[in-house]
């Protein structure tokens, strides 16, 4: 592990100890990254709040003004495998603003920065499960050209999507996408991805966020965001901040806040920004599915985390 002379707190820091590549990742990206000091990083799986955690620092960064450029080309996914690396870097080393990028890796697959912020999105599996379908079965051929033709792909091509739920469930819950992965397919494992980062969030620059608690209280929650990211906030603002941040707003304005304009979805940006609710998985799983779920879940996590990532209730740190 790396010591940093001065600071107790970062005496044990994580390390990178893997390389995330196939026909959607390059986690190689990141080794042409130079960060900023006021420099946030989005954590999430897939379909875990992603866009809505975006759209809440946009309208901090941004003081509830509508930003110059859209949210993907505002909020870069680094460690996409498309487009080419050199575009993404370039376009990040000329954004002025507060940069607040994304990623969808876990802790093992990024290299670690003390001086940057990251903010951890974190959803119930089942409802990632079920968003996950939405957004899966509803691409139309341009993602898959994208993915599976672009020179460079590692491994395998993204396979079509199962038009059965229940298919597609069976395939996700049991298998994964990396040899140290064991459920996800063809996405990544959304356990073995909080798991990681969980472990490290005793850290002053790590904030845990979950989707339910946005849309308990995503005034409260914003607040919070903002304190940790020592963001003031104009209170004549605050009341359209929130505003901007709720899923009607976002729906309404969908092209703005999906990637390419939604072009990547049969019916367009609406379809990426879907319905924004959780538990429909009950309608789905049956009991079966769900004592495996949580078979699953006490296997992969530790209780503490399980017990968050369903209920989104931090313990606390002793």
């Amino acid at each position: 592990m790396t010591n940093f002379v001065g600071s107790n707190v970062y005496q044990d820091l994580p390390i990178r100890s893997r390389e995330y590549r196939n026909y959607r990742f390059d986690s190689t990206v990141w080794d042409d990254f130079e960060p900023r000091n006021d420099d946030i990083i989005i954590l999430t799986t897939f379909k875990a709040g992603t866009t809505w955690m975006q759209q809440i620092l946009a309208m901090l960064i941004f003081q509830g003004e509508d930003p110059p450029v859209l949210a993907d080309e505002l909020s870069i996914w680094v460690d996409m495998r498309v487009p080419p690396r050199e575009e993404k870097i370039a376009k990040l080393q000329q954004q002025k603003h507060r940069r607040f990028l994304k990623t969808h890796l876990p802790l093992d697959g990024i290299l670690f920065y003390p001086q940057c912020k990251y903010i951890y999105v974190g959803r119930d599996g089942r409802d990632v499960f079920m968003s996950l379908f939405n957004h899966y079965s509803n691409y139309n051929d341009l993602p898959f050209k994208m993915f599976n033709d672009t020179p460079g792909r590692v491994g395998d091509p993204l396979p079509p999507c199962p038009n059965d739920p229940r298919e597609f469930w069976r395939i996700w819950i049991s298998k994964g996408s990396f040899e140290w992965e064991k459920e996800g397919y063809p996405y990544q494992s959304p356990f073995h991805h909080v798991q990681s980062w969980w472990n490290y969030r005793h850290l002053p620059n790590i904030l845990f966020v979950h989707f339910a608690n946005l849309k308990k209280d995503l005034a409260g929650e914003i607040r919070r965001i903002a304190e940790f990211l020592n963001i003031e906030i104009e209170p004549n603002k605050f009341d359209i901040i929130v505003e901007k941040c709720t899923f009607e707003y976002m729906k309404k304005n969908a092209e703005k806040m999906a990637p390419r304009k939604g072009a990547t979805w049969k019916g367009g940006a609406t379809t990426f920004i879907n319905k924004g609710t959780n538990g429909r998985w009950k309608d789905l799983l049956t009991a079966e599915d769900i004592e495996q779920y949580q078979a699953v879940v006490a296997d992969r996590l530790t209780p503490d985390c399980a017990h968050w990532l369903e209920t989104g209730e931090l313990p606390s740190i002793v």
